[in-house]
């Protein structure tokens, strides 16, 4: 979708937002996937209620997006323009126990910038591709740990009572990669509060998790992560892998051949592509275990 309203392109610079025309998202998704339209990059939290009354008062459809790292977006021209936050300088502040952190900040990076400050607990999200913000709204979790037993606060947009809101820890549910946070809030910044570790005692931590990682999954490679969520007392991953499905492609998108629930593009796949190849290996997970596989990747599609 384009912006061609002369009275939003002209607002756009007086609220701090720059406007990227034409934007491919397949060059900002992890899995490498996905179609044209317009990228609105936003400045400053404070701008975000003017700038959504502005797009929904003309009639402009909109998303949120993070690090682009769980998520499979849709071919061709899309249907709505996209607005992602521009991380500030500095976006992680430390007071004492407590990390106050913008959600544009990286995962991985914010993990390693605790853990330097001896601030431990998350070691498990060291691996994990994309933006606190995406973390929070999944509740990304890995051996054993999950991000949400950490959240005391979290500043958002509510879009239905179109307002910044600060929400405390205990008026979010966090369960297994789901929250209670709708889905057109948009996460704007969470402050953790992390126990006490000596650094070489988280470092060994994380050292072990990659080494979890890079004999498990398929690092390097295009993918989304995991694209189901593990039923109850069972792995989506083994089941498939059970069915003999690795390898198994639709054009260039494949299933792993080293994690049976990560899909890779292994070249130029296209959504359509993938999205047939999750449905196939849905359908035949189905047909063999009785199981519905729930998706894990969140699904843009046009």
């Amino acid at each position: 979708m384009r912006i061609e309203d002369p009275k939003i392109v002209a607002a756009l610079p007086e609220l701090g937002v720059q406007l990227k025309s034409g934007t491919s998202l397949a060059g900002l998704t992890s899995l490498g996937i996905g179609g044209m339209t317009d990228l609105l990059r936003i400045e400053k939290h404070n701008a975000i209620p003017d700038l959504l009354n502005l797009l929904d008062g003309q009639g402009v459809p909109h998303k949120f997006l993070g690090g682009g790292s769980n998520l499979l977006v849709g071919d061709g021209e899309l249907p709505w323009v996209v607005l992602q936050l521009i991380s500030p300088e500095p976006d992680i502040v430390l007071e004492g126990n407590f990390a106050l952190v913008d959600a544009a900040a990286d995962l991985g990076r914010t993990v390693t910038f605790c853990a330097k400050n001896d601030l431990g607990g998350m070691e498990g999200l060291i691996g994990v591709p994309g933006t606190v913000g995406g973390a929070l709204r999944m509740n990304a979790g890995a051996y054993g740990m999950q991000i949400g037993s950490y959240v005391r606060e979290v500043k958002l947009y509510r879009a239905a009572g179109r307002k910044l809101e600060t929400l405390r820890g205990h008026q979010i549910s966090f369960e297994y990669r789901h929250t209670s946070f709708a889905a057109d809030d948009m996460m704007l910044a969470v402050k953790l509060e992390l126990p006490s570790k000596p650094y070489r005692e988280i470092l060994k931590g994380i050292r072990i998790c990659n080494e979890k990682r890079r004999a498990s999954q398929p690092l390097g490679q295009k993918s989304a992560g995991c694209i189901f969520k593990n039923p109850p007392g069972a792995s989506a991953g083994r089941m498939i892998d059970e069915l003999g499905l690795k390898g198994l492609s639709v054009g260039d998108a494949h299933v792993s051949d080293r994690h049976a629930n990560f899909f890779v593009n292994s070249g130029k796949a296209s959504a359509k592509e993938m999205l047939a190849l999750i449905a196939d290996v849905r359908n035949r997970v189905q047909n063999s275990f009785g199981v519905i596989l729930e998706y894990e990747v969140v699904v843009w599609n046009a």
